[in-house]
């Protein structure tokens, strides 16, 4: 007899599953409040300006106009920015995603530096984005049809708007003058020692002091006086000179 390992029931095992998944979605969400709640508020300006700009992509840009087959009227079709979604769009969702992304690295404390700041950055990628929706409403989308024609409609200039609020939050934030995280720059790396490189000399110690008691000076030696001959007194006169 062998011991199987208990089989896990197919609804338990998709629960675990969900609640991973659950628990990854709310850590995402916390760290997003986290990011939100460090932001300024001009940059939270530039934020939802970008946010609106990537929204505005879901609503009607054209409406476009053509006579169907068989029918002998026009027949109008409402068409997003998602619906014809060319390399103009794609440029203008990549100007809005590098905003929030550049913000979100900002509120997380991400030390990098952008040439200009992060206000310049701002600045000139909502003037771009007004750029690249001026171009399209020159270069409208080709669509097929007898008679087709393509207009613009209000969701256009909603984003033009938002364009404009990006260019105008930018232009706020480089005002404020947020100062940016400071860079680590890390210290080089000392060399090791190998069998071609020989290892650095040691330091030169400074040499001991003496611990004892200092030696004295010797004193100046006195000739001993010599004694009187006897029967003689000895006098100053007669005193013998000290050697100098």
């Amino acid at each position: 007899m062998t011991d199987e390992a208990p089989r896990i029931p197919p609804h338990e095992a998709g629960g675990r599953h969900g609640t991973g998944a659950g628990d990854r979605i709310g850590a995402a969400a916390r760290r997003i409040g986290r990011a939100w709640r460090a932001l300024a508020r001009d940059q939270r300006l530039a934020a939802v300006a970008a946010l609106g700009l990537v929204v505005c992509m879901f609503l009607p840009w054209y409406e476009v106009r053509a006579i169907a087959s068989g029918a002998h009227s026009f027949s109008s079709v409402p068409r997003t920015g998602i619906g014809v979604f060319e390399w103009v769009e794609a440029a203008i969702l990549l100007v809005a995603a590098g905003v929030l992304l550049m913000l979100f690295a900002r509120a997380e404390n991400r030390a990098f530096h952008l040439p200009g700041g992060d206000g310049a950055v701002i600045v000139a990628a909502g003037v771009w984005a007004a750029v690249l929706l001026f171009y399209r409403v020159l270069d409208r989308p080709h669509v097929s049809g007898t008679g087709a024609t393509v207009d613009i409609q209000w969701g256009f200039f909603v984003a033009f708007v938002a364009s404009g609020a990006l260019a105008l939050a930018g232009q706020r934030v480089r005002a404020a003058h947020h100062p940016e995280p400071p860079i680590e720059v890390p210290d080089p790396p000392r060399p090791r020692p190998g069998p071609d490189r020989p290892a650095p000399p040691a330091p030169a110690r400074p040499p001991a002091r003496p611990t004892g008691p200092a030696p004295q000076a010797p004193t100046q030696a006195t000739r001993p006086l010599s004694p009187p001959p006897p029967g003689r007194q000895l006098t100053i006169e007669d005193a013998p000179e000290r050697e100098e």
